[in-house]
């Protein structure tokens, strides 16, 4: 994971860094992009090994149109490969960073897609249900912020929704899944690969606790 700039937080919501945009890479066997980053963004000089990871095992596109949620969306690597795979699903790129949001909806329309819709936190529709979650959660917020975030968008799942998160296993990946399991969400790992877990969410059934 790259560290994020000393003195500062990616997860701040007006980065106090200075700004120093550049490019980076992401090259999968299906989509290629030049994603434009910046300082006080998270893995602003590689995508992240997890991200990465995610892309590259996560589930099958949705044929129809759907509601897919990119949580800490960042500069947009997750957001806009799962707006290309799924070109008739509307895409919320969610991210509390304004210099991401902005990187990300930037990027966004140098690749030319228009089912991709950035926002705040607060700006997420509440009468919107979501059908698939992706995100490599902001693990440093801490534990107990971290479970009230999980908490708030997988309440929101459809009950035919799922969620695809990427943790590092030193992070806590292994207990985040037990702890989610014990919530009502049933948790699996869909694969594990360089210290990471990609785990596989399903929407909490009625009647769990």
């Amino acid at each position: 994971m790259t560290t994020p700039d000393r003195g500062n937080h990616y997860f701040e919501s007006e980065p106090s860094v200075g700004s120093a945009r550049s490019t980076v890479d992401l090259t999968l066997p299906d989509w290629s992009f030049t994603l434009t980053t910046d300082k006080g963004v998270f893995a602003r000089q590689a995508v992240d090994v997890g991200s990465k990871l995610l892309l590259l095992s996560g589930p099958d596109p949705i044929s129809v149109d759907a509601e897919i949620v990119d949580i800490g969306a960042g500069y947009g690597p997750i957001a806009l490969t799962v707006a290309a795979r799924n070109p008739q699903a509307r895409i919320w790129a969610v991210e509390v960073n304004a210099r991401a949001r902005e990187l990300c909806h930037l990027n966004a329309q140098n690749a030319g897609l228009d089912n991709v819709r950035v926002i705040s936190p607060e700006e997420f529709p509440a009468e919107v249900a979501i059908d698939r979650i992706w995100s490599n959660p902001p693990i440093r917020i801490g534990k107990a912020a971290l479970h009230d975030l999980l908490l708030l968008w997988l309440n929101r799942l459809k009950p035919t929704g799922s969620a695809h998160l990427v943790v590092q296993k030193h992070l806590g990946s292994d207990s985040l899944a037990r702890w989610l399991t014990g919530q009502g969400w049933a948790t699996t790992r869909r694969r594990s690969q360089k210290a990471y877990r990609v785990l596989d969410v399903s929407a909490r059934q009625q009647g769990s606790p």
